[in-house]
């Protein structure tokens, strides 16, 4: 007689001396002696004869995880029944077996809401009638063994007696492999736990070796890499100025990049922001989007990363950041490795806290050192409204306008060719108004490259661009109470000045990289030698900002129309370098002044003190040795002669010949006129080929 076909109940045998006769004979054949899988598969097939089932799978009491987990596995068909599912024994049909140590017996699967999980596989898997027995030994309780059938026929008595009997002859067969594989796993978990020590105290050598945190992160990601699978480890913390939470440091050899350091996690859907909030571990097996559907989980899932860990950093009972790690393979983490990470990150926080409170402190005194140099060179410098040097009437109508402005808040806009003295008049204003006690900040707007004009304007915050390795604090906040000169405000990048007209006349801006506004109160100085009103016309500056500016326009006049001014300057600027480079300038020769105030200025000022400075570096004696050759080319200034030193010398020594009709020695001499011996003069006229026939008497 043969074997009934699957799916068909056998029914009870005559006496129970064949029932055992059965099960001896099953349990009489299997000689292995093997792993629990190994075991389980010859046992459950020796037994489906006897007892038809499609699906059966042992279920182990996890003690360190505190969850039942599948340990083996065997079925006809494939069914939903995972090797590494681990579910908590309340929620587990082999842990409701396993704690009462009862037989259950679930036969309609539709009806049934306990054990959600389980119910779920076996109905997707089609199982109509589910039984799970105790598999336990006479020493200890192990878990339970499920057996499932999917044609409509419940587990008979006979059956569920038999099956009862194979599992406990089962659970005898695999128990000594089972207290081998316990007794490995200790021996592990002793190594183990040896080498988490020994990392924890690497890692507190590591904190008090390093100061810089983002060295400090790479060196602690590196070690714990050699004890915990992960692929991925980053630093989270706030933002200093605005505590928005970014990524401070990232440590992922195998990324795409597109996960980078400065990153911002401070969206309540990230998984950073929540662990920062709540001060709790988050342990995720499986990371998906709709459960944090933020920008950075959505750059992790892009990168493969699937399970993540992520740890609170706090301090003093107080949440300072986050420490995170990722793998790319699921549930890669386990309650053991978070318990080693919140360890670490209690060590980490302490180090963090210190580091962030030095950055704070580096930072405030790179500003108030930046505020020093800005308040020095206010000191440095000396000029005030006393000195600006000239009497003519144009001068006197452009400085009554900056007597009359003054004490107002209103926005000044000097108009004039470069060189006209547009910052001497700036600061002469400042001093006259109610902020002279405040700072006077000044930005040359032309000097700056413009992709730095806007950070150096409103300043920026750390990681705002390439290169901003530190926060800056702009000459606009620098400037709060006192005033600002832009100078050179034409050059305004197009696409700035939105941005510099919202500051002036909101009183308010961000800085780059930025949310947070600023709020300040300047008073607006700007100065430019460009038509603005051409450039309006031509679209090239916004007539918005133009109008801002132009609230109260003054016209300084070039250096030529204001020529009765030049000897108090020429004079002015003499001493000035006369007694800076200690020499002794008493006098200025009656044709060289002439040539002086004749000449046109293109550069103005500037032009004219540069030349006198260059003047007195010639002069050895107490006439003021001025280059006149260089104003008579026609063709510019004195800055584009290309006329040697030797030349000026022969030019300036033949001049006074002339003047002593060629009388060289005496005390009307030339000699004496030039502040040299005889013979030195005459050695000089030998070297430079000066000979009678240069300077003819008169």
């Amino acid at each position: 007689m043969g074997t009934p076909p699957l799916g068909t109940p056998l029914p009870e045998p005559a006496s129970s001396e064949n029932r055992l006769e059965a099960l001896i004979e099953v349990f009489d054949c299997i000689r292995s002696h093997g792993g629990l899988q190994e075991v389980f598969g010859e046992a459950t097939a020796r037994l489906r004869p006897l007892v038809p089932f499609d699906m059966a799978y042992v279920s182990l009491f996890d003690s360190l995880k505190q969850v039942m987990r599948v340990g083996a596995v065997e079925t006809i068909q494939p069914v939903m029944i995972p090797i590494a599912w681990e579910v908590p024994p309340e929620r587990s049909l082999a842990g409701k077996s396993w704690e009462t140590q009862e037989t259950i017996m679930l036969n309609d699967l539709t009806s049934e809401a306990r054990f959600p999980e389980v119910i779920r596989a076996m109905r997707a898997s089609s199982l109509q009638h589910v039984c799970a027995l105790p598999f336990t030994t006479p020493h200890r309780k192990l878990g339970a063994i499920v057996f499932g059938r999917k044609h409509d026929t419940d587990f008979s008595a006979y059956e569920l007696r038999l099956l009862r009997n194979a599992t406990a002859e089962i659970a005898l067969l695999a128990d000594n492999e089972l207290r081998s594989q316990e007794a490995l796993t200790y021996e592990k978990q002793l190594r183990e736990e040896r080498d988490r020590s020994r990392l924890l105290l690497e890692i507190a050598n590591t904190l008090i070796r390093n100061l810089d945190l983002r060295a400090l992160f790479a060196a602690i990601s590196q070690a714990l890499r050699r004890i915990i699978r992960q692929d991925y480890a980053s630093l989270v913390l706030p933002d200093f100025a605005t505590q928005e939470l970014r990524i401070y440091a990232l440590d992922f050899p195998c990324g795409k990049g597109l996960m980078r350091p400065d990153l911002s996690c401070a969206e309540k859907r990230s998984f950073s922001a929540r662990v920062f909030a709540t001060g709790k571990p988050l342990l995720i097996n499986r990371l998906q989007l709709d459960e944090f559907p933020a920008k950075p989980t959505q750059l992790l899932v892009e990168e493969g990363v699937q399970s993540i860990c992520c740890l609170p950093l706090v301090n003093h009972g107080r949440a300072i950041g986050d420490l995170t790690v990722g793998s790319l393979s699921q549930a890669a983490f386990s309650m053991n490795d978070a318990d080693l990470l919140s360890q670490v990150a209690n060590q980490v926080a302490i180090a963090v806290d210190n580091a962030l409170a030095f950055r704070q402190i580096a930072e405030l005194k790179e500003q108030v050192t930046q505020e020093k140099l800005y308040l020095e060179d206010e000191i440095r410098t000396e000029f005030n409204f006393d000195e600006v040097i000239g009497e003519s009437e144009a001068l006197k109508r452009a400085l009554k306008a900056v007597e009359t402005v003054a004490p107002t808040d209103a926005p000044v806009l000097l108009l004039g060719e470069t060189g006209t003295g547009k910052e001497v008049v700036a600061r002469a204003l400042h001093r006259l108004s109610r902020r002279s006690d405040r700072p006077f900040i000044k930005i040359n707007c032309a000097a700056i490259p413009a992709g730095l004009l806007e950070s150096e304007l409103f300043g920026h915050e750390q990681g705002a661009f390439t290169g901003a390795i530190a926060q800056k604090v702009g000459r606009l906040e620098l400037a709060n109470k006192g005033t600002i000169l832009l100078d050179e405000v034409g050059d305004v990048p197009l696409e700035l000045q939105p941005k510099l007209l919202r500051a002036l006349q909101e009183s308010e801006f961000e800085r780059l990289g930025s949310t947070r506004t600023i709020r300040v109160d300047v008073r607006l100085i700007a100065a430019t030698n460009r038509d603005l009103a051409q450039m309006v016309a031509e679209n090239r500056f916004r007539s918005d900002l133009y109008y801002r500016l132009r609230v109260f326009p003054i016209l300084l006049p070039p250096l030529r129309d204001r020529r009765e001014d030049i000897p108090a300057l020429v004079r002015f600027f003499t001493h000035k370098y006369a007694r800076r480079m200690g020499k002794r300038i008493r006098e200025v020769p009656t044709g060289a002044m002439n040539a002086l105030v004749n000449w046109h200025w293109p550069g103005n000022i500037r032009e004219l003190e540069n030349f006198i400075e260059r003047s007195v570096i010639l002069s050895s004696g107490p006439l003021l040795n001025v280059p006149v050759e260089e104003l008579k080319n026609p063709g510019g200034s004195s800055a584009s002669l290309d006329a040697t030193l030797e030349g000026v010398e022969r030019q300036h020594i033949l001049e006074v010949l002339k003047d002593t009709n060629g009388v060289l020695a005496g005390p009307h001499g030339a000699a004496v006129r030039l502040g040299l011996k005889r013979t030195t003069l005459q050695a000089r006229m030998k070297k430079l080929g000066i000979s009678r026939n240069d300077y003819p008497p008169h």
